[in-house]
């Protein structure tokens, strides 16, 4: 107790630049230990399947994929009731996940997505690469069929 005590002690006397770490009642400077920020990368969408799913990718990288449309009420310049379509793409990875929405999600089906945002680049059969933007889903919750 006491040696700790001189230590802070010593500690809140100096400037280290480094942090001091206690090894059998030794001082050694080590680094300073490397800051992991906390990020969020989460989208939670609900809406109406477009198409039914498609398996993708390998064997060894299988993939799920369909599209959800969601969509936007305004009323225009015209004060007409107008709405725009946006179109997502989700693609499936985890197993369990994956096999249940092959299985049972059709398209027009209503369902709650959350997920998070990917980047990816893909080849067409020309050799052109083209960047896209999909939602992993993390979690689907299906509601009643098309009615």
């Amino acid at each position: 107790m006491l040696k700790t005590k001189i230590l802070s002690s010593i500690l809140r006397s100096t400037n280290y630049s480094k942090q001091l770490f206690r090894n059998n009642y030794t001082q050694e400077a080590a680094p300073l230990p490397i800051k992991i920020e906390k990020t969020i990368n989460k989208v939670t969408l609900l809406g109406r399947v477009g198409g039914d799913p498609q398996k993708r990718g390998t064997e060894e990288h299988p993939v799920v994929v369909f599209s959800l449309a969601t969509h936007q009420n305004y009323i225009n310049n015209n004060e007409e009731n107008t709405q725009k379509t946006d179109w997502h793409r989700i693609v499936v990875f985890r197993p369990g996940l994956r096999d249940t929405v092959y299985n049972y999600l059709q398209k027009g089906q209503r369902i709650h997505i959350s997920g998070r945002l990917i980047y990816g680049e893909l080849k067409d059969e020309s050799g052109t690469s083209r960047t896209t933007t999909s939602i992993a889903a993390d979690d689907i919750i299906f509601f009643n069929s098309k009615n």
